[in-house]
């Protein structure tokens, strides 16, 4: 079990996140990022037997890595659904809801998966290969407009609509089908020095827009403040600005729009505590170690009503 998740996936932040998210032995928690079962396997290690853990993951390849101990559930879906499901399990509460943001090393790695520029394959970007459009048919499909929201709204790309209406103009000569095409086309946009993170913003683009990751994740913390307990944690790691901010915004207010309200005395109202209040990030020897956590950021907070 454990070669096999370190092919999969390093956990980024685990003994820091696990730490935050553990209060009960007794408790019942939720992974909602499944993966590679890092996160989880430290968890069981901390439950007792009366402890129940629920692993959620949309993809399949993630099934390889179930965990075989009763006190685990796994739960083939995305955790847009997680208060459907638990629900189906009759659990109307949790003791803490841990939520790791990042995409694994495992499908970086994975040519076949297309969420990586280093390699030449299809331009998929797919959490779930069993649904849904792929980063093809979006690039095919779109409207000029509609890319050019999506380059600049999830890449944060300053040329967004100089990227789309070069995109729609090649496609007219041929489908950009690999990520060998999507490359030539954007290629010359990118700035010699700058190229590596150019491609790496536009590539996030895709694959937020593709998995429908920040409508997810609000669904996610909303739902997350009906189903914890009080006193209850949340724990999110999280790898960009805008899945941060979002996060942030929330944990601070208690709401999406990150709306402050305040008591006559001028008193922030939430139903959160902070418990870091500075975000946890890796050190230096994780980053040495496990490049790709360079840019993750923890927060935890305790939900006090």
């Amino acid at each position: 079990m454990e070669e096999k998740e370190i092919s999969y996936h390093v956990p980024v932040l685990l003994q820091e996140s696990i730490n935050g998210l553990v209060v009960r032995r007794d408790g019942i928690y939720v992974d909602v990022t499944f993966g590679g079962g890092g996160h989880s396997r430290e968890i069981l290690c901390r439950l007792d037997d009366s402890g129940k853990l629920y692993g959620f993951d949309q993809d399949e390849e993630a099934e390889q890595n179930i965990i075989g101990d009763p006190r685990f559930v796994f739960v083939r879906s995305n955790f847009r659904y997680l208060s459907n499901f638990m629900r189906y399990y009759g659990v109307e509460e949790v003791d803490g809801i841990l939520a790791d943001l990042g995409v694994s090393s495992h499908h970086f790695d994975d040519k076949e998966r297309g969420f990586s520029f280093r390699f030449d394959g299809l331009l998929d970007m797919r959490m779930n290969t069993r649904a849904g459009k792929t980063a093809a048919e979006i690039v095919n499909t779109y409207t000029e407009e509609e890319l050019a929201n999506v380059f600049y709204l999830y890449g944060e790309l300053k040329n967004a609509r100089k990227l789309a209406a070069v995109l729609v103009k090649a496609r007219e000569i041929k489908p950009i089908r690999f990520i060998g095409d999507f490359l030539e086309v954007i290629k010359p946009f990118a700035g010699k020095d700058k190229e590596k993170k150019f491609l790496a913003q536009a590539f996030q683009a895709l694959r937020i827009e593709v998995n429908d990751e920040m409508r997810a994740l609000k669904a996610l913390l909303s739902q997350s403040l009906r189903l914890l307990k009080k006193n209850g944690r949340l724990v999110v790691i999280t790898y960009h600005s805008l899945e941060d901010r979002l996060v942030k915004n929330f944990l601070k207010t208690g709401n999406l729009e990150g709306k402050i309200e305040q008591d006559f005395f001028g008193n922030v109202h939430s139903p959160f505590r902070l418990i870091n209040n500075k975000v946890i990030v890796p050190s230096e020897e994780e980053i040495e170690s496990n490049p790709r956590s360079r840019s993750a950021k923890l927060r935890i907070a305790e939900k006090i009503e």
